[in-house]
């Protein structure tokens, strides 16, 4: 992958992704985040890492952004109120980006230059061997994954049909039918 391309692709997902945080409509943060893990798929695939990358596009920002997404719609979640005022919390916020840039300053000063790769088993990263290793070596951690997304979307679907307390107090307390 050429340097430029990398870098701007890079770039795209630092966008995105501070799209996530800064975004106060929940949707439109959720399709900064669907943005940024389609960039970083696309990184994936470009520096080699053909399977994961098209993981990362099917599994991520197809099936679990969706998931958000009517978790976002059944929960009903308005525009988030801004905080005004709180000059301890912006000054804390403020004193932690700092400290997160000089980490990585740290980190990037300090880092060493890319060691001689290892020579990779035939057939390493393919989808047969990632097939293998993820039904039969993890298949109880596969299985009950997708088994707490369920219950996750069960849950969601249940506190979205609970009456709020206003259409509670209008209906004189009952829910069920007139005895």
């Amino acid at each position: 992958m050429p340097l430029a391309l990398f870098i701007f692709l890079a770039a795209l997902a630092i966008i995105s992704s501070l799209g996530v945080v800064i975004q106060r409509n929940p949707v439109h943060s959720l399709l900064a985040l669907v943005m940024t893990l389609l960039v970083i798929a696309v990184l994936f695939i470009g520096l080699g890492a053909v399977t994961v990358g098209f993981l990362q596009a099917i599994v991520y920002a197809g099936a679990i952004m969706v998931l958000f997404l009517f978790v976002i719609w059944l929960l009903n979640l308005q525009v988030e109120e801004r905080m005004t005022g709180h000059l301890a919390l912006k000054f804390f916020g403020a004193i932690a980006a700092a400290a997160l840039v000089a980490e990585l300053f740290l980190f990037f000063a300090h880092a060493h230059p890319a060691l001689a790769g290892k020579e990779m088993a035939p057939g390493y990263g393919s989808i047969a061997s990632l097939a293998t290793v993820l039904f039969k070596d993890y298949l109880i951690a596969f299985e009950a994954t997708s088994l707490l997304l369920l219950v996750a979307v069960v849950g969601a679907v249940a506190i979205a049909r609970r009456p709020s307390p206003s259409e509670a107090d209008a209906s004189g307390g009952k829910t069920g039918a007139a005895s």
